[in-house]
């Protein structure tokens, strides 16, 4: 059932003002993006309003989340540039179609689930490439540099870039530079306010006052046109299904993946639990229905879905309303559209692939094994330099054998010793009493990707757990990058509603995993303890400092 249906069950007026007030914020901060995504993709900035306003509304109306935000994004401008690149407009609007009876076939099997088997190198991988390419697809109209069509492959693109540098313009480089450091400086300093509208507004009123100083929205596009979108229903060639079929399993695919970790996020930002069938279902729907109005793909927007969270959103009413606002500013603001600078697009979609790169995640990265380096680096060079499917392909496989590798080697055989059954008797909890302010959960077998997600029962009904958390890695064998990001994120969780969590007993894999990661830094040193024994006595110190 949509989150929605169950929302207006106990929907009141109070409920409508929050959401009000955060649909009108975030529909305010959709609208450079979508225009901005629209354009650096290969299509008319009105396709990115379109496909926001549309896909926003059934993604709230028919998802799983309460807080997600659904509109174009910017990991799909690689793959939509070149889908249009190949197949034309006509041949994107079947691809979008297909990718959404794809999504839809996936929420209906139950395969929402099944995007937990990504692990985390490869996420961070094609989505660091993701951002790369989207940054240099925005360097041309930062710099307004003479180039009359950029080609789609990564390496070609920043050689012609290099090559033209000369022709640069000192008043686009002006209105980006000043665009961009005002998003920064706002981000740093007042980061409820949304720098991108800032920017749009600013840059706006200074081209209509400067008019034909710098390349606009009107001098490219001709502006935005005023009106409700049309449906029209695209044309189909069936001959070009059997081709169009891998770039729409990759469109479905990212759009699976994209929305679901944005829900994810909600689910940790908002308290909330999401579907994720359903809102693969919903992701379907909208992208059937996005190309019947001229719009491009669609799928879960982090940040917007982070905004409309931090705004007060209470359910999915607001989503419904960001598309409603962004349908009355395109009705009554439409021929203001023409004099918005591309410098400034450029500016907000460099800021976008600077946000949505996750560079923070890098260096926890070095610290494990070199296998999960090695997957996220052959992810993320595959993504910049061949193609996103390809990318996910084969570290998907690296991802497997990996896999196989860690249970094997983890695997061990040993004969049962005097000494190995005194050294196991410190690690028994039956003669050792759980005290009322602790409680224990353990872990058996590996925690690798796949198996991550499970590590959520701990909190799923974290008001009822006592002031220490003590998590056994006696019984885990193994453990990975996304089983580790898994612990950290149950340890942050129980942080925030002032529960400590302490973990003990990792055998040699586990432990060397947590020393090679830093994870001490995190958790701190005291609270990773050799045992349960240990463990009890860290809880009684812990126990009796709150209590003082």
């Amino acid at each position: 059932m949509p989150a929605s249906v169950r929302a207006l069950r106990h929907y009141s007026w109070s409920l409508f003002a929050s959401d009000l007030a955060s649909g009108i914020t975030v529909g305010l901060v959709a609208l450079p993006l979508a225009m901005a995504f629209a354009i650096a993709s290969g299509l008319t900035p009105e396709a990115g309003i379109y496909c926001a306003i549309v896909t926003g509304f059934l993604i709230s109306a028919f998802g799983g989340s309460r807080f997600q935000i659904g509109g174009p994004t910017g990991a799909f401008v690689v793959v939509v540039a070149g889908i249009i690149q190949a197949y034309g407009v006509e041949g994107l609007f079947m691809c979008t179609m297909m990718a959404g009876i794809l999504l839809v076939i996936m929420g209906l099997t139950g395969m929402g689930t099944a995007v937990k088997y990504l692990p985390r190198p490869v996420v961070i991988g094609f989505t660091n490439g993701i951002a790369v390419l989207i940054a240099s697809t925005q360097i041309r109209d930062f710099f307004g540099l003479q180039i009359a069509s950029m080609p789609s492959e990564f390496a070609a693109r920043i050689a012609l870039l290099a090559r033209n540098f000369g022709t640069l313009s000192m008043t686009a480089t002006l209105f980006g530079a000043i665009a961009l450091a005002g998003m920064i400086v706002l981000r740093r300093v007042a980061p409820r306010v949304p720098g991108a509208i800032v920017a749009l507004v600013g840059g706006t009123m200074t081209a209509m006052i400067f008019s034909g100083t710098v390349d606009t929205v009107g001098a490219r596009f001709g502006g935005i046109p005023s009106g409700l979108p049309h449906l029209q229903l695209p044309a189909f060639h069936a001959h070009l299904i059997p081709t169009l079929l891998r770039p729409a399993i990759t469109v479905a695919l990212l759009g699976a993946i994209e929305s679901l970790l944005s829900a994810v996020v909600a689910d940790r930002m908002g308290g909330d639990r999401h579907n994720p069938n359903t809102e693969l279902v919903a992701q379907g729907i909208a992208n059937i229905a996005s190309p019947l109005f001229g719009g491009l793909p669609a799928t879960g927007a982090i940040a917007r879905t982070a905004t409309n969270i931090r705004a007060g959103a209470k359910t999915p009413v607001s989503g419904m309303l960001h598309a409603v606002t962004l349908l009355v500013v395109l009705l009554a603001a439409a021929p203001l559209a023409r004099f918005i600078p591309m410098p400034v697009l450029a500016a907000i979609l460099l800021m976008v692939s600077w946000n949505m790169g996750e560079w923070h995640e890098i260096p926890k990265l070095l610290r494990l094994t070199k296998t999960d380096i090695g997957v996220w680096a052959v992810t993320f060079g595959l993504t910049v330099f061949a193609d996103l499917t390809l990318a996910v392909e084969v570290g998907m496989i690296l991802a497997a054998l990996t896999f196989i590798r860690r249970v094997a080697v983890t695997t061990n055989i040993a004969r049962v010793t005097p000494d190995f059954i005194e050294q196991g008797r410190i690690h028994i909890l039956h003669d050792k009493p759980i005290p009322p302010y602790a409680t224990v959960f353990k872990i058996h077998g590996p925690l690798l990707f796949g198996a991550a997600d499970k590590l959520s029962a701990i909190t799923e009904h974290v008001d009822a757990l006592p002031d220490i958390v003590i998590l056994r890695l006696r019984y885990m064998t193994a453990i990975d990058g996304t089983g580790l990001r898994a612990i950290e994120d149950v340890s942050d969780r129980l942080r925030a509603t002032g529960r400590t969590l302490l973990l003990c007993g990792a055998r040699d894999q586990p432990a060397a995993v947590l020393a090679q990661a830093h994870f001490h830094e995190h958790m701190g040193d005291r609270n990773i303890c050799a045992n349960i024994d240990a463990a009890l006595h860290r809880a009684a110190e812990v126990h009796a400092a709150q209590a003082a």
